[in-house]
């Protein structure tokens, strides 16, 4: 065989590796009992909104900053000025 083969034989041989050890993966086998499934998936969905909350929170939070910074800008000024004054608390 070439050296080519040999290679292709390798790189075939450490897929199969690599699947076999990712279908092995305990989030990819089924759990044991149900109550430790439920609480995988209530871990995962926990996860996922907080991080859909973090997110949102810092791109409101850069669009806010953005648009105090454009302040000054005449046509869009009285615009942007509007939208800061309803998303702000009012400070006493």
């Amino acid at each position: 065989m070439s050296e080519a083969q040999h290679d292709t034989q390798r790189s075939i041989r450490a897929i199969e590796q690599h699947i076999e050890k990712i279908a092995t993966h305990p989030l990819i086998v089924k759990p044991p009992s149900t109550w430790r499934e439920l609480l995988l998936q209530f871990l995962k969905g926990a996860a996922f909104g907080l991080g859909s909350v973090a997110g949102a929170g810092i791109i409101l939070s850069l669009i806010v900053f953005l648009l105090s910074q454009i302040q000054f800008v005449p046509i869009l000024g009285e615009f942007i000025k509007d939208i800061l004054a309803q998303i702000q608390p009012p400070t006493h």
